[in-house]
């Protein structure tokens, strides 16, 4: 049996309307892993972390034009952030 690569995905700010209880901003980045990471919106996380195992353990999405990248919005339709999500090859 050979072993399964897993990848480093990380999530960064792209677009942030509204106030973010969390106070994120454009630009900001975060590793994702397991665990909610220091600082970020957990809410934010949990809608991320389905579409992070995807990238992580080698999948993509169809619909997107980079097979390393999605975007997805946290769930708050009133103050919207939006992470892209970017699979990091070793």
């Amino acid at each position: 049996m050979t072993e399964m690569e897993i990848c480093e995905v990380v999530a960064k700010v792209i677009s942030q309307k509204g106030t973010c209880a969390a106070e994120h901003k454009v630009g900001d980045e975060f590793a994702i892993g397991d665990k909610t990471p220091p600082n970020m919106c957990s809410w934010a996380f949990y809608a991320l972390f389905p579409f992070a195992s995807v990238l992580q353990f080698g999948g993509s999405f169809p619909w997107e034009d980079d097979l390393d990248r999605t975007t997805v919005a946290c769930p708050d339709p009133a103050n919207p952030v939006v992470f892209e999500l970017k699979r990091v090859r070793k």
